[in-house]
């Protein structure tokens, strides 16, 4: 027999409506719609934007210079005036040089307008004070004789000015100047160059010219050495010594009248005559050569006759000491046929007779003098051969310029 069922007399409530009790509404009615609704309106309101800098910036420089004291703002006011005032003086010192330079370059009759710097500052108040602490002038490219001074540079002191105004300035007065004129080697080596000589320095005093000098046809190798010294007040002049004309390594002229000086054989060339039979008889065959050497006819007799005893003669040393004092310009002339077996051109000997020390000196020579002015005075202080070449100081007193 099956258990019976018992049925509840009171039924169990259903879950879905007690959930639905539950409700109070829609969500939009809610306190957190609200809430969210506030903060949504909130980060609307403090949403990011870029800064305005400009406008801000403005009004703090504007305040922040409108917070400086009086004395700051006159003192930036008078720095901006001066700035102005020195533009604009530097401006007319440029012009005063530029239009000094043009009445220069067209008064000395220059190639170039020369370097014009006027110093001391202000310029206008001197300009109006018509007086000026210093004015330097640089001249390239004097000519002076043969040569062209490179630089002649010269700073004027206590300049008056015979002026009015700016544009209205119609000359100076010089109470003192100084300055340096010089004389490179490179304008001498291009100048003199004729004879593809160049100039270098030898001691304070000293340059030493070296080349080759052409001579009936041939290339001569000249060497000799100038003395610089003053001359008066404003010339510099050249003493040329120890000039010699090498003939390669046969023999070496020295113009000149001393038994020094002349055309003599080298060392080189009177041992040749030991060695070259032909040569020595040449020139032992001369009566003349033998009566300046000195030797006795029967010697001179004996080593014509005999190879042996001409050996033995001219391989001497007293031969050779001869040989070399003999002076073979004068034998030249007369005797054009013995220098050839020498080695030596007729036509290059008789050119050589003509290139007197005189005339030598002449194309070396560096001597210059500067223009004497038509007022004032001008004098050489100093001469100094330098590496480059030949520095002169020089200074003068009373010079004027226009008027």
């Amino acid at each position: 027999m099956r258990t019976p069922h018992h049925l509840d007399a009171h039924p169990r409530p259903n879950p879905y409506e007690e959930l639905a009790d539950l409700d109070d509404g829609p969500l939009e009615e809610t306190p957190l719609k609200e809430f969210l609704a506030e903060e949504h309106d909130a980060g609307a309101e403090d949403a990011w934007a870029p800064p305005d800098h400009r406008r801000g910036g403005r009004r703090r420089r504007k305040n922040r210079f409108a917070g400086l004291p009086l004395a700051v703002k006159a003192v930036v006011g008078l720095a901006v005036l001066a700035s102005f005032a020195a533009l604009g003086d530097r401006w007319a010192v440029l012009y005063a040089e530029h239009r000094a330079a043009d009445t220069l370059k067209s008064r000395l009759d220059l190639a170039a307008a020369p370097e014009v710097e006027i110093g001391g500052f202000p310029f206008l108040t001197q300009l109006a004070d018509k007086h000026l602490d210093s004015v330097k002038v640089t001249v390239p490219d004097v000519a002076a004789d043969r040569v062209s001074l490179a630089k002649v540079s010269a700073t004027a002191h206590d300049v008056r000015l015979d002026a009015e105004g700016l544009t209205s300035v119609r000359g100076a007065h010089v109470p003192r100047f100084d300055g340096d004129v010089q004389l490179t080697f490179a304008d001498l080596n291009r100048e003199l160059g004729a004879s593809q000589v160049t100039f270098t320095g030898e001691g304070r005093d000293r340059v030493r010219a070296d080349g080759t000098l052409p001579v009936a046809g041939h290339n001569l190798r000249l060497r000799a050495e100038a003395r610089i010294q003053r001359q008066g007040e404003r010339g510099i002049a050249t003493e040329i010594g120890r000039m010699r004309l090498d003939i390669g390594d046969l023999a070496t002229y020295r113009p000149g009248t001393r038994a020094s000086e002349g055309l003599h054989l080298t060392p080189k060339g009177t041992a040749d005559l030991a060695r070259e039979t032909r040569k020595a008889k040449a020139l032992l065959s001369v009566p003349a050569v033998v009566r300046r050497m000195g030797v006795p006819e029967p010697t001179v007799r004996e080593a014509l006759a005999d190879d042996g005893k001409l050996t033995e003669l001219t391989g001497s040393p007293r031969f050779a000491r001869q040989a070399a004092r003999l002076n073979l310009i004068d034998l030249a002339l007369e005797n054009p046929d013995v220098m050839r077996r020498l080695g030596l051109d007729p036509k290059l000997l008789d050119s050589l007779s003509g290139l007197t020390r005189p005339v030598l000196a002449g194309r070396l020579s560096l001597a210059f003098e500067l223009p004497e002015p038509e007022q004032g005075d001008v004098r050489l202080r100093d001469v100094r051969v330098e590496e480059d070449g030949i520095r002169v100081r020089v200074s003068g007193s009373g010079l004027s310029v226009g008027g």
